[in-house]
């Protein structure tokens, strides 16, 4: 494949509105990535506040069938109250879900409300289903260069149990999962921990991942990006995990942690993730940035009880990034910005108005993060054709 051959796409109209409630039009953000034979569609949707919440998905289901596409992970960011009505939604828009729905509610935040949904999805490629328990927890793809493994929505079978124990049943099914399709932990790329409570006991999730780690010597192979952030789910789990990976077919293919030019490594404060990590196809090349806060090179908090530095700091340590790998903030093609306040929304536009950022596909969530002192917390993706 060539330069020629792939392109990259972007067309909406960036951050939701600044009230935070939705706009007088749902705004609906795709970027594509156009490769022989088929195409990637990331699309971030903000409801409408002016009609039902759920608009939102008969948006992201036009877009979808407008590209012939097919939906292989899904997140939705709003109240565990909605949920029931919310899938119903979906499933109208939609026809029969085949895709897991990763549906998690801010902590303490209001349990009607929606910030929006991310959906990603394929278009010109055969997918296979990966079922578990009864249930679509994933999809499978694959071209000449890879094969590809989206899981979503995976939590523990029995919520009765201790959160750790929750948490490593979870990884265990993770490891399952991939097991149905030739894979292990050894392809993971990415993981998404959405953790209920996460305050009360961060720490001990940590030690739980660190021993499943290290059992599975990923410390001497590639330690995945992730993000983990306090939500509760709609299930009472301790936590709701998606996980990204990906198994090379030819040397062609590389993935490798990237560090952050302006932060320690996380697991120098024994968080078992990297800051970053890249794919390099013989077309294209993607990054995925773990969630990024404000910390220093030290492993500290800064700017504690100042979210417009707190953003600020996170942002540049991003552009940091993106730059020691020769992108920049217009190569986006999704990001989700968590707020423990969403009321800070505004500081996030203010940033990006004084920074001339170009409009980006972010989706808004409320979320303690993995710390009482920090305030705001954001994840990117990026791609660029080579």
């Amino acid at each position: 494949m060539s330069a020629e051959e792939t392109r990259i796409y972007f067309s909406g109209q960036g951050l939701p509105p600044i009230n935070g409630e939705g706009s007088d039009n749902d705004d609906l953000n795709v970027v594509t990535i156009s490769r022989p034979g088929f195409e990637k569609h990331y699309i971030t949707v903000h409801p409408d506040k002016n009609v039902s919440p759920y608009s939102m998905f008969n948006r992201a289901a036009d877009c979808v069938k407008e590209k012939n596409a097919m939906i292989i992970q899904q997140f939705v960011f709003g109240g565990n109250e909605l949920h029931g009505a919310g899938v119903d939604a979906i499933r109208q828009a939609c026809g029969d879900i085949q895709w897991p729905i990763t549906w998690i509610q801010g902590l303490g935040a209001s349990g009607k409300l929606l910030t929006g949904t991310q959906v990603y999805a394929i278009s010109g490629n055969e997918t296979s289903m990966i079922r578990m328990e009864g249930e679509v927890i994933g999809s499978v793809y694959e071209d000449d260069d890879a094969k590809y493994c989206l899981l979503g929505d995976l939590r523990p079978s029995d919520t009765s149990l201790s959160r750790e124990d929750q948490t490593r049943m979870t990884f265990e099914k993770m490891e399952r999962a991939l097991a149905l399709v030739g894979m292990d932990f050894s392809n993971v790329l990415r993981t998404w921990l959405y953790i209920d409570d996460i305050l009360d006991w961060y720490d001990e999730l940590n030690d739980v991942r660190t021993k499943f780690f290290d059992e599975r010597d990923v410390f001497n192979k590639m330690v995945p990006a992730s993000t983990g952030i306090g939500v509760s789910n709609p299930h009472g789990a301790a936590l709701v995990t998606d996980v990204l990976a990906i198994q090379p077919k030819t040397d062609n293919v590389k993935i490798f942690a990237v560090p952050s030019p302006l932060q320690c490594p996380a697991i120098d404060y024994k968080s078992s993730f990297s800051r970053a990590v890249e794919l390099q196809l013989p077309d294209h090349r993607q990054l995925f940035i773990s969630g990024t806060a404000s910390i220093e090179p030290g492993g500290a908090t800064v700017h504690i009880d100042d979210t417009a530095k707190q953003i600020e700091l996170t942002m540049e340590v991003v552009k940091a990034i993106l730059e020691s790998r020769d992108m920049s903030w217009e190569n986006t093609t999704r990001a989700i910005a968590y707020f423990k306040d969403t009321k800070d929304l505004p500081l996030l536009y203010d940033y990006c108005k004084a920074n001339n950022l170009p409009d980006m596909p972010i989706a808004i969530a409320h979320s303690d993060i993995c710390r009482h002192d920090l305030l705001f917390e954001i994840e990117f993706d990026a791609s660029i054709a080579t």
